[in-house]
């Protein structure tokens, strides 16, 4: 593989595994409460901390697999059970906030910041985002550094995208219903959990006593 081809190959990787796009009924649905700017801030810090997460398994990530003995399917079980989690929540109790005052609201917000669970992770560094760019890393060990280089550059560029449509997305949630927040909350969650059910199944079927069974 030419350069120039990873570096088409790397970015876009990493963007179609995380879909922003996809994450945009999601951050308006458990940001029901926050204005304009508290959603963009929120962008803002789940990116700066998902690419922070990325770039360094981009680093360390097979070596830092290799020397603890982890796994992938561990990751995606871990990821599905942390967003099964957050899916209950949000089915049991999506309205929590409503019955807060201002003041216990920032003081909940210091407690459970959306903005790094579930926004940032594993919305937007889960299992796919981790082992794809271990799986890229891997692509790099027998090329010259410049692979290296362009996997690296690759990850604030493709956050800094997720950013940017995060942003219009916070922008435009004026112009939802209340109402409309609560049903896509509620649909949300039910979508977690069947994601999280998924992570799981796939982790489980990654796992070398099943593979070898199969």
């Amino acid at each position: 593989m030419s350069l120039f081809e990873f570096s088409l190959l790397a970015p876009v990787s990493l963007f179609l595994i995380i879909n922003p796009f996809s994450i945009v009924p999601a951050f308006l649905a458990i940001t029901p409460g926050d204005t304009q700017q508290e959603r963009i801030r929120a962008a803002q810090r789940a990116c700066i901390i998902a690419a922070g997460v990325v770039f360094f398994f981009a680093v360390t990530g097979k070596l830092l697999f290799s020397l603890l003995g982890l796994t992938l399917p561990a990751f995606q079980i871990a990821g599905g059970a942390l967003l099964f989690v957050i899916a209950f929540e949000m089915l049991r109790s999506p309205d929590a906030q409503a019955r807060l005052t201002a003041e216990e609201r920032e003081i909940a917000k210091l407690q459970d910041d959306v903005a790094i669970t579930p926004l940032a992770v594993p919305l937007l560094c889960g299992p796919g985002a981790i082992s794809t760019i271990i799986i890229l890393q891997t692509q790099t060990e027998s090329q010259s550094i410049g692979y290296n280089i362009v996997l690296l550059a690759s990850v604030p560029v493709v956050y800094l995208a997720c950013y940017l449509i995060l942003r219009f997305s916070a922008q435009g949630a004026a112009r939802l219903s209340p109402i409309a927040l609560r049903i896509t909350k509620r649909l949300m969650g039910l979508l977690f959990a069947a994601i999280a059910v998924q992570f799981i199944i796939n982790g489980v079927g990654n796992l070398p006593f099943v593979a070898t069974v199969e």
